[in-house]
């Protein structure tokens, strides 16, 4: 009997230890299974869905003052309301209308500044804008295709910011993040020019510009690159939010360019917001640059892809209030 009884808790034991190491494989198992969808918490398709949509020939090349970027001007607000974004600054919609008189024009044109909100928790009263251009060339090209379709430039960029959109209104934010689709950007910085006029740019703690982040950097795969890295520690910030993330920011390797004033972080930069350009685009090389060959099927949407999950990991503590960016330095320094 007492054997019997010994070798009944012997195969209890053993059953047991077995149900155990079953349900700790199941549960590691599990764990990867979350570390692998935590890795990809932007939604591809939603990325393809808003380039597409934007850099379309429906869309006719978003000239600031065309009924090509008011199509573009729709859409965004549209996204903007379904997210839940509130109005900026005590406007009544989504837009910021003004006039200006283009160079070489006597002609006014009215345009305008897609603008959403998400307020902030613990430091409401500190602001954080991302930011793009969504206007483009038009449709005066030569040749067959003279729709200049502006996917790279810059409908990739306001695809982020509308999937950045999304991500922060799930996932919530201490500061207040602006969220910006600036237009004639291409007229030079008018909009963003316009927005700095209304805003008290000493509570702006940082400005996430992002431009042409569709194709594959000079650097390799799952690398950006950020403009004026010298000229505060925003740079610094990201990289060390990206340890260990296997992706990569690097200064701008495109100096000879001045492209830290020819984008909208520029306009903002002037101000003392420490504002930077997000890019991946070897512009040095890149053929499709103000072409009409700038279309949707030449980009790369897994790197639009990871450099949207890159922007949201990178910033993650300066939109928590953890990290605040020294302000901006305008004059580099001299060597």
């Amino acid at each position: 009997m007492k054997k019997i009884v010994v070798t009944l808790i012997a195969s209890a034991f053993i059953i047991s230890c077995d149900s155990t190491k079953k349900v700790h494989k199941s549960e590691v198992k599990s764990t990867k299974i979350e570390k692998v969808k935590s890795a990809f918490f932007i939604d591809s398709l939603t990325v393809k869905k808003h380039l597409y949509t934007l850099a379309s020939d429906e869309m006719e090349g978003r000239k600031t003052g065309t009924p090509g970027i008011e199509k573009a001007a729709i859409y965004i607000e549209n996204e903007f309301t379904r997210i839940g974004l509130t109005t900026f600054n005590g406007l009544e919609t989504y837009r910021q209308t003004f006039k200006f008189t283009p160079r070489n024009s006597k002609e006014d044109i009215t345009a305008a500044n897609i603008i959403g909100v998400l307020e902030g928790k613990s430091k409401k009263d500190e602001y954080v804008i991302i930011s793009a251009h969504y206007d483009h060339l038009g449709n005066e090209g030569k040749g067959d295709d003279k729709i200049y379709n502006g996917a790279n430039d810059d409908a990739s960029g306001v695809t982020g910011v509308l999937a950045l959109a999304e991500y922060f209104k799930k996932v919530g934010n201490e500061r207040t993040i602006v969220f910006a689709a600036f237009t004639g950007e291409e007229m030079g910085l008018i909009g963003s020019t316009e927005f700095g006029k209304s805003i008290d740019a000493s509570v702006f703690v940082a400005g996430i510009n992002l431009e042409m982040i569709g194709k594959v950097p000079s650097f390799g795969p799952n690398t950006a690159w950020l403009t004026g890295f010298e000229r505060s520690d925003f740079g610094k910030i990201i990289q060390k939010n990206l340890v260990g993330t296997g992706y990569q920011l690097y200064p701008d390797p495109y100096t000879n360019f001045n492209l830290f004033f020819r984008s909208d972080n520029a306009s903002l930069a002037r101000l003392g917001v420490p504002s930077h350009t997000f890019s991946t685009t070897p512009i040095d090389v890149d053929k499709d640059y103000h072409k009409a060959s700038d279309e949707a099927e030449t980009l790369n949407m897994t790197v639009i892809t990871q450099t949207i999950q890159a922007v949201a990991k990178g910033t993650e503590s300066i939109i928590n209030g953890k990290d605040t960016p020294t302000r901006v330095v305008l004059e580099a320094s001299k060597k």
